[in-house]
């Protein structure tokens, strides 16, 4: 080897080892940095005449393990869809209260029963119908209470996803810019692993807030989509946008429709200007994101319509009165006579009759509704599976009822008929034998307190009755639990709680109406609607009150358990995958230091090359 290669090698292998002590430097200084990945350079040798002379930089890697880094990615985004459920379910469980404090709906409903109870022995007693009153009213206080309550968590979830959009935009826009700066670095260039970096850093907060999928490209790049494929981001960014509502109330529906929409919903406009509606086409399957829709739009309206089940079976129970019909004759035709005078929006008939020809015996349920816009009415309208639901404008008068009952059920062979006043009539065909009329009854919801039977209004939507009324806003049910309250006049006059009539005047020590509110809350068995989540479609929850609610905070409580479970096991994983990135990604200052010492020995090697070099040319000049 000449002097000038020799002198060349050592330059060479001087620069290199700068570099390498300079990169170790680095390591160290950001051992702590958050998502920093440690580097190494990566070394050709150069040769000439068939002889390795020298080294140089080929490139400035980052030590990762690409296949657990993907795994993470995924694992986070479940652990983000894990902690928004839990911690929202934590704060859930702390409305219903911790069974058997005294704040716990539980408990304020068995004091109510409690206090019915004592009435039952005690009718004539003016305290004991006082504490009726007073635990009735803490219990429709606190549906109310709660009520606000879910709804403030669904608004929190609201504002959760807004700040969930504007995080992913912050994060998709930087991915944009340092791909566009990755497009023109150089691999050897240290600011190339730099810009990886922090290009991972983005990548896995937008992890975080949504299941991402990231491929890579030329020049160091990479395209990030959606795991359902839509792209969010290449060398250009796209814009999500959320129209958040603020407030949120009971009757707040996410729909793929604007008009319909009340909450807010995730869009996308790409840079080629398409828009498309994330929510709308299941673009969020995991991440905290996913979490926040999932509460929003399907937990907490649950949670909510739990609540409205319970307020609302606690008004029917008091108020509805079921009429069974009286036996009609008309030449050879029979069947029965209901009085639909007192029905209300959202009272019902029960018909059931047999078809001769088959053997089957059918129900149908009609609804009296005001709107006939509202028409007609899913089969869903009623908790029971089997039944047929048939909606009744009353808006147009009986006439109008009669041939709108005669269209819907003319093909049976029955003949529905207005005979006198307000009474409905359903016959069979006769001879023809066709069709029987087994039973028709009528549910009307009570609005005396003195009507002359143990049902009364004892619970008011506000001051109004509750019958379950159905208008273009929805079900009167719907959020019901926050509008309950025992009816005033009650707390003017408690005698009401016992006397039913006043003519002749009920005594003061009659049990009826006080058996009967104790019955209807303990003992009675009533119908739940599937859209609380208790029971199924095929197996409506059928129950007493007690049953039901019992069943709600025990459904409530196994979710929260459920959900806290998860978090932990979710925890478990992304630890343990953190834990097996770290090894060969972050920085270990032993292995650092003990680099750096080869590095200097090889840096005194180099500069004694340089040096004998040049005791070597001098000596040659002097000769």
């Amino acid at each position: 080897m000449s002097l000038s290669q020799a002198l060349g090698t050592a330059v060479t292998g001087l620069r290199v080892t700068q570099s390498g002590m300079s990169l170790v430097a680095a390591n160290i200084a950001n051992a702590e940095s958050q998502g920093y990945v440690k580097k190494k350079l990566s070394l050709i040798t150069t040769s000439a005449a068939g002889a390795a002379v020298s080294v140089r930089i080929g490139a400035i890697n980052r030590e990762l393990d690409l296949f657990v880094q993907r795994q993470l990615r995924v694992e986070a985004a479940g652990g983000a869809y894990a902690d928004a459920r839990a911690e929202f379910y934590t704060r859930l469980q702390q409305i219903y209260g911790q069974p058997g404090t005294q704040s716990a709906l539980e408990t304020i409903f068995n004091e109510f029963t409690a206090a019915v109870q004592s009435l039952t022995t005690s009718p004539d007693s003016a305290s004991t119908r006082t504490a009726v009153l007073n635990t009735a009213q803490v219990l429709a206080q606190q549906l109310n209470g709660m009520t606000t309550d879910v709804q403030a968590l669904r608004t929190d979830a609201e504002l959760g996803l807004s700040a969930a959009v504007q995080q992913a935009n912050q994060a998709i826009a930087q991915i944009a810019r340092l791909n566009q700066q990755l497009g023109t670095a150089s691999p050897s260039d240290a600011t190339t692993a730099v810009l990886l970096d922090q290009r991972d850093f983005y990548i896995d907060q937008l992890a975080e807030l949504m299941d991402v999928r990231v491929v890579g490209g030329d020049f160091n790049q990479v395209t990030v989509f959606t795991n359902s494929g839509i792209e969010l981001v290449g060398t250009q960014p796209a814009l999500l946008n959320f129209d958040a509502a603020g407030t949120v109330s009971p009757n707040s529906v996410w729909s793929p429709d604007p008009a319909v929409r009340t909450v807010g919903t995730i869009g996308l406009k790409s840079p080629n200007g398409g828009l498309v509606d994330l929510i709308a086409n299941t673009a969020f399957r995991s991440g905290r994101i996913a979490a926040l829709i999932e509460l929003r739009d399907g937990i907490l309206p649950e949670a909510q319509a739990q609540l409205d089940e319970i307020a609302a079976a606690l008004a029917r129970a008091m108020s509805d009165r079921t009429t069974p019909g009286t036996a009609a004759v008309s030449g050879a035709q029979t069947g029965f006579d209901v009085d639909a005078g007192p029905l209300l929006n959202g009272n019902r008939i029960s018909l059931t009759y047999t078809d001769v020809a088959s053997g089957t015996q059918r129900q149908v349920t009609i609804v009296r509704v005001d709107d006939a816009s509202l028409l007609p009415l899913p089969n869903a309208q009623t908790p029971n599976p089997n039944d047929q639901v048939i909606g009744v404008d009353f808006s147009g008068g009986l006439a109008s009822v009669v041939a709108q009952l005669n269209a819907a059920l003319g093909g049976t062979g029955m003949q529905i008929s207005n005979p006198a006043g307000t009474t409905l009539r359903f016959l069979d065909d006769g001879l023809s034998n066709l069709v029987n009329v087994d039973a028709v009854s009528a549910t009307a919801t009570v609005t005396s307190l003195t009507g002359g039977s143990a049902e009364f209004p004892f619970f008011l939507d506000a001051t109004g009755p509750f019958s379950g009324a159905l208008t273009n806003l929805g079900s009167q049910a719907i959020g019901f639990a926050g509008r309950i309250t025992v009816n005033s006049a009650l707390f003017s006059n408690p005698s009401r709680l016992v006397v039913y009539q006043t003519a002749p005047l009920t005594p003061a020590g009659d049990g009826l109406r006080p058996n009967f509110i104790f019955n209807r809350l303990t003992k009675d068995n009533l119908e739940f609607s599937t859209a609380s989540g208790v029971g199924t479609v095929a197996a409506p929850f059928s129950g007493t009150l007690t049953a039901f609610l019992r069943q709600v905070i025990s459904q409530q409580g196994d979710a929260a358990a459920t959900a806290q479970s998860l978090k932990e096991g979710q925890d478990i994983v992304v630890n343990t995958l953190q834990q097996r990135f770290a090894e060969q990604s972050a920085v270990n200052i032993d292995e650092e230091m003990s680099t750096l010492l080869k590095l200097q020995t090889a840096y005194g090697a180099n500069a004694r090359v340089m040096s004998t070099v040049k005791e070597m040319l001098e000596l040659l000049m002097r000769l």
